[in-house]
């Protein structure tokens, strides 16, 4: 089997089973780094070594573990497609396992709560600064944000039942995964602060019975704006920019350094599994090192006293 023929038959399976930005992305990563290294090679006469090699090189660009990860799913999917249809025995590429990690300092970064009220001051349009309020107090995900209408306000709730893919002409399009879908609770004042958002709208358009988008009004708030936003107002802050998504890594951050439980959290940011969210989305906080220093230090010195009580009860008795 010539791997280039049957990813040609691949990609029309491919097509019919992902969304179109899946889709997309798959069909990118294969013409860029997978298809240019396998195509004049058979699949059955691949080799642990063959995909070791092809690591190594993809490894030289020192592009994001996330990035690679996706390279090799991409790969290994189209060697399990072959095990399913073709008949070939193993898929090496599972055997050999994904690419090993490497540490990103920049992706772990998040604002701690003192740093986002920092933030957040300094942000002045009232639409985005709720847009900024949602994502660190509900950890959504921005496309997620940026999609949600008045209707997925419900009592203390935000339902996430879409995303808008900024991949395909800034579509509406269902969320990541089945597990995305999800009832988020929302705080009395963040619940508060949104519908004040409506009632602007209203008061703009003339429309009281228009499903408004909640950040945006007739048509969602564009990244590019939101980014513009969220820079100006750290320049003014004085405080070091994070991304859109790491508003997401800053809600799970505090939800566990505040003792809410990691499948709760699992749940709110819309992970199928809560490996997903204990790999991604914890990080060391110098508070929380600071805690287990002492935590340490209490365990060491009570039992050091009750050494040394033990000591003089027993010179007593002799």
């Amino acid at each position: 089997m010539n791997f280039e023929k049957v990813y040609s038959e691949y990609l029309k399976f491919a097509e019919k089973q992902q969304k179109k930005s899946s889709f997309e992305s798959l069909r990118k990563g294969f013409n860029s780094h997978i298809l240019p290294y396998f195509k004049d090679k058979n699949i059955e006469d691949l080799t642990i070594q063959d995909i070791l090699d092809w690591q190594n090189v993809i490894l030289q660009y020192n592009y994001s573990n996330a990035y690679n990860k996706n390279l090799h799913f991409m790969l290994s999917g189209l060697l399990t497609y072959c095990c399913k249809y073709h008949g070939l025995d193993k898929n090496v590429a599972s055997i050999v396992g994904t690419f090993k990690k490497k540490y990103e300092k920049d992706k772990h970064d998040f604002y701690n709560l003192d740093e986002f009220n920092q933030f957040i001051k300094y942000v002045d349009d009232e639409v985005y600064k709720q847009f900024f309020n949602l994502m660190f107090f509900t950890g959504t995900r921005p496309g997620e944000a940026m999609a949600l209408h008045f209707s997925d306000l419900e009592d203390n709730y935000i339902n996430i039942t879409k995303t808008i893919d900024s991949h395909n002409g800034r579509s509406i399009t269902p969320p990541k995964t089945t597990s995305s879908f999800r009832r988020i609770n929302i705080d009395n004042q963040l619940k508060k602060d949104l519908l004040k958002l409506k009632s602007v709208y209203i008061r703009k358009y003339d429309h009281t019975d228009f499903d408004y988008y909640i950040f945006g009004g007739i048509k969602p708030l564009a990244p590019t704006t939101i980014n513009r936003y969220k820079k100006r107002a750290c320049e003014n802050a004085h405080i070091r920019p994070i991304t859109l998504h790491q508003f997401r890594h800053s809600h799970a951050t505090l939800l566990l350094n505040k003792g809410i439980l990691i499948n709760e959290v699992s749940r709110r940011l819309g992970h199928s599994k809560v490996s997903t969210t204990l790999d991604i989305y914890t990080h060391t906080d110098l508070r929380q090192e600071k805690r287990v220093s002492e935590t340490l230090n209490s365990i060491r010195n009570n039992s050091f006293k009750s050494l040394r009580k033990g000591f003089k009860r027993l010179f007593h008795l002799l």
